[in-house]
């Protein structure tokens, strides 16, 4: 209980951070329910939806960063691993599933000049703009610093200077999102890929993800000596290197396959549409006689 009760961070700079965000979007969430109704169109179906997913992931930010997990991922490498997974995956999924992109343009919208036009409340899915135009890169981009932040340089560095850990949870969040972007749709934005491709990229992530922990979890040396401390045993480190491996390969699976399987599920519907819209323009296409027409005859 005391390990639960004790060790809170008043981490102030993310406090600010999640709260400033917080504020922002419940701002605009109002203000998007509020020009709705001016319209006569009522409240957009799933507003409030939303908006509880999106403070669901800036939740899992905060108990990542100011719960004990903060604290004793600072200490034992397998909480450090739940603590990527949190901030690299499971906060970055919510966050887009949330699709916060409309509320947060209009809370940031000072002024009524300065509020987008042109956008409905209800916004039809546009495609995903910039560099989440290039999903294969963007996918890549997250495989290379989930991999490069556990290479035993940066991981050490990230536990010894504050601003390397600063700068590798704005890499897990920030490319974390724009992963996710890629796999599911977030209102307005839609994947640019067709679902059978997205499976391809989920697949290649899945991977990746099992590569690094099978490293971890079969691997007897020690890669992480910043980890080694007063009283502690090579020996011991090295279990507690292998248990954040299997961390690492597990925890992440549930939502890559939940996603994977979903994608598949919504392909295979897409082809069976295509296939009967295909048999009825057959049946209702007028059939070609078999006979030889004849010139001059009618």
């Amino acid at each position: 209980m005391t390990l639960i009760a004790s060790h809170w961070s008043a981490n102030a700079v993310a406090l600010a951070a999640v709260a400033v965000v917080a504020a922002v979007h419940l701002r605009g969430t109002i203000a998007v329910a509020g020009e709705a109704r001016r319209r006569g169109e009522g409240v957009p179906r799933g507003l409030w939806r939303e908006a509880v997913l999106f403070y669901a992931g800036l939740f899992v930010v905060l108990l990542a960063l100011v719960t004990p997990i903060g604290y004793w991922s600072q200490r034992y490498i397998w909480v450090r691993s739940v603590q990527d997974v949190l901030l690299a995956n499971v906060a970055p999924a919510l966050i887009v599933l949330g699709g916060p992109w409309l509320a947060l343009r209009r809370g940031l919208a000072i002024s009524p000049a300065d509020r987008p036009s042109g956008i409905s409340s209800s916004a039809s899915a546009m495609p995903v703009a910039g560099w989440a135009r290039l999903p294969v890169l963007a996918v890549i981009a997250f495989n290379v610093i989930w991999i490069g932040w556990h290479i035993p340089v940066l991981y050490d560095a990230a536990l010894r200077h504050p601003a390397v850990y600063a700068a590798q949870i704005i890499c897990y969040l920030g490319l974390g999102i724009l992963l996710w972007l890629q796999f599911i749709g977030s209102r307005p934005l839609s994947p640019a890929l067709t679902p059978l491709r997205r499976v391809v990229l989920v697949a290649g992530t899945i991977t990746v993800g099992t590569l690094l922990g099978m490293v971890l979890v079969f691997g007897y040396g020690l890669a992480y000596p910043a980890y080694l401390g007063a009283g502690q045993h090579v020996q011991s480190v090295v279990y507690d290197q292998q248990t954040g491996g299997a961390v690492l390969w597990v925890l992440v699976l549930p939502a890559y396959v939940t996603v994977g399987i979903a994608l598949l599920i919504r392909w295979l519907n897409d082809e069976e549409s295509q296939a009967l819209t295909a048999g009825f323009d057959r049946l209702l296409k007028p059939a070609k006689s078999a006979w030889p027409s004849r010139s001059g005859l009618r």
